[in-house]
């Protein structure tokens, strides 16, 4: 991946299915993105509460980008703030998986 190497954070808020994360299961409301690109080339995706200090990785993270880092992070905002899937009359949690 080429570009920043910093982190980049968003303000955002989720869908009414939220954002499946690996700790916490599904989170919901006001969050924060967090994307890190890592030396081997792939970006670390996580999300917390806004303002909370611990943060969850996001299902299907790490990632294998070919964009540069803000270009993917905006791609990554922007899935995390689309609604899931409805099973029944539920929305269900976005993730990263088979992205």
């Amino acid at each position: 991946m080429e570009g920043s190497t910093q982190e980049l954070i968003s303000p955002f808020t989720s869908t009414t299915g939220g954002v499946m994360t690996e700790e916490a299961g599904a989170v919901t409301g006001a969050l924060e993105l967090l994307t890190r690109p890592s030396d081997d080339g792939s970006v670390e995706v996580l999300v917390r509460y806004a303002g909370a200090d611990e943060w969850y990785t996001v299902s299907g993270s790490p990632l294998t980008e070919t964009m540069d880092h803000r270009t993917a992070h905006e791609a990554l905002l922007a899935r995390l703030t689309t609604p899931g899937r409805y099973e029944g009359d539920n929305e269900m949690p976005v993730d990263l998986l088979g992205r």
